[in-house]
């Protein structure tokens, strides 16, 4: 048995060459075509030298091109670095040099930022240019890093599989924010990649799969799945690859709208929709609820599935889901890039959490007391613990070996990964997850950790000291605020701290919520008082004294 992930597509692809694969806009491509593409992609890259284990970075939107270039990584045993396409220079020089890319594959409208990176990078020799499905006649210039297009690429290629033996032991990196700020990459076997986020468990029964059993499906009439996150970040990329593996068919968009999300839906029939909470369930119901009060309202009911991951589904706006759609089941997932998935929550209207998404513990999850135990799931019931997973669990960080001694560890003989998310046990084998207990910001299902953020405000000169903390927010699920101490007669001004902060931070990294105070609250030693901190955010936006920004959150 291979287990590999390229094998896993493959073996789709053999047993339903005609069905279609991937759909984006008005385009789609069947299992067979995209095997050819990706096999000419292939062999390009074999051609410049890149093999097994040599890093490729993928900086793309969600595009047919953009799935094409991460099966062909895959298909040479190379590893595909996702690259977050919201990234500045600093933030793109940073990933380059710590995933050591030897190739990227980039969207053309990317062309600056990679030709002003790209020669501080020895290694970094190949580069693949894909067309911008949001901009496709972008014209941008790559002729001075040695950029060639996907089209140019694959035009003389092979489109054979005839690239060798894999192994189940191969490496697949998932790049996440770490506890610092910085992108940390995730290492996964593949085999325990495919058991924990590619479908090779049963998720509701815990049982695993043989390596041809999703394949089998293929052949059987296929679900229309659509996920709407961006295939940069690692819940997307596995929804994908796990459809594929059983011959099922993604849509894809390389921007949210919620208009257009309501109209994909409705022209295909989907059937299962993926989302990252109320940064994206919100507007969707808004945009789906005004429509039904005119000619031409949506309609929606093909949907028999709709799961939520990655961000908090609050509540209210549940429940407004489930009144425009009372036949379709609604799930609750939890996992992070560290621990795949970790369990499940089918979604009762009549017993909804304000806490956070209540979950049934997914096979070999486990709650870890801050003293090191596992705690027991019906002795210990109400008990707070880290959230943790045994069995198939991640090699460790890329580079980072102190870092993942502290995330992946033995207790009683038996390897985990504890990433650091809070959660509480319920009665019947449940869990309410409460959240990440390093600080982090969770703001439109993207990730923001304060240290990185407080290091960027404490360049400004007119800062002294600053905390960062996350507020409540009814569109973001949480707003990101700075708590700024000024210097000696010095003023700070949001508007004009954020334009300085664009530089070097993306733009849902930068604070919407400024507060200034006379002192930080540290304690004695100097550490951080973040409850402290937050309460005077709080404060001060109840009492009107806080700035905020007049721009979007990703803006």
């Amino acid at each position: 048995m291979a287990l590999n992930i390229a094998d896993l597509f493959e073996h789709a692809v053999d047993a339903a060459p005609d069905k279609p694969a991937v759909k984006v806009g008005q385009r789609t491509i069947t299992y067979a075509e995209l095997e050819t593409e990706s096999n000419k992609l292939a062999h390009f890259l074999a051609s410049r030298g890149i093999g097994t284990g040599d890093h490729v970075g993928l900086y793309a939107k969600n595009s047919i091109e953009h799935v094409i270039a991460l099966l062909a990584i895959l298909k040479v045993r190379a590893v595909a670095i996702n690259v977050n396409y919201r990234y500045v220079a600093g933030e793109l020089d940073y990933i380059f040099d710590n995933a050591d890319l030897k190739g990227v594959v980039h969207d053309r409208v990317y062309s600056d930022l990679v030709a002003e990176v790209s020669p501080k990078h020895d290694k970094l020799q190949t580069f693949v240019v894909l067309p911008d499905p949001i901009e496709p006649d972008d014209q941008s210039d790559f002729s001075s890093y040695g950029g060639v297009l996907l089209a140019d690429a694959v035009a003389d290629q092979s489109d054979a599989r005839d690239f060798g033996e894999r192994s189940p032991d191969d490496i697949h990196i998932i790049y996440t924010g770490g506890t610092t700020g910085y992108p940390k990459g995730v290492m996964w076997r593949h085999e325990d990649f495919w058991r924990v986020l590619g479908g090779g468990i049963d998720f509701m029964t815990g049982e695993p799969l043989e390596e041809y059993d999703q394949s089998k499906k293929a052949t059987e009439d296929g679900l229309v799945t659509f996920p709407l996150s961006p295939l940069m970040h690692g819940g997307a990329q596995a929804s994908l690859l796990m459809h594929l593996f059983a011959g099922q068919l993604t849509i894809l968009e390389p921007k949210f709208d919620p208009v257009r999300t309501w109209q994909i839906i409705d022209e295909n029939q989907a059937h299962m929709m993926f989302m990252t909470g109320d940064a994206m369930a919100r507007p969707l119901i808004e945009a789906y609820e005004e429509s039904q009060g005119t000619d031409r309202p949506f309609s929606g009911q093909s949907l028999f599935a709709i799961a939520s991951s990655a961000a908090i589904f609050s509540k209210a706006v549940k429940e407004r889901w489930m009144a425009a759609f009372p036949n379709a089941v609604f799930t609750d997932s939890i996992g992070s890039s560290e621990t795949g998935f970790q369990g499940t929550g089918l979604q009762d209207a009549s017993a909804l959490s304000t806490d956070g998404p209540v979950v049934s513990i997914g096979a070999n999850t486990a709650v870890i007391s801050d003293e090191g135990h596992v705690l027991d799931p019906v002795a210990d019931v109400g008990k707070v613990g880290r959230t943790a997973r045994a069995g198939n669990v991640p090699v460790g960080y890329y580079k980072d070996p102190e870092k993942s001694a502290r995330t992946f560890y033995e207790i009683d003989g038996v390897r985990y990964s504890v990433p650091g998310d809070y959660a509480r046990i319920e009665e019947g084998n449940r869990i309410t997850l409460l959240g990440r207990g390093s600080n982090c910001v969770n703001t439109g299902g993207e990730k923001v950790y304060p240290e990185e953020v407080e290091m960027a405000i404490k360049a400004h000169p007119a800062v002294y000291d600053v905390l960062v903390v996350g507020l409540p927010d009814e569109k973001y699920g949480q707003t990101v605020a700075a708590v700024v101490q000024p210097r000696e007669g010095q003023k700070v001004e949001l508007e004009e701290l954020r334009t300085f902060l664009r530089k070097e931070l993306s733009g849902y990294k930068l604070p919407r919520v400024l507060t200034l105070v006379d002192e930080i609250p540290r304690n004695a030693t100097g550490k951080a008082q973040y409850p402290a901190a937050k309460e005077m955010a709080i404060s001060a936006q109840q009492a009107g004294t806080a700035q905020t920004a007049t721009s979007g959150v990703t803006a």
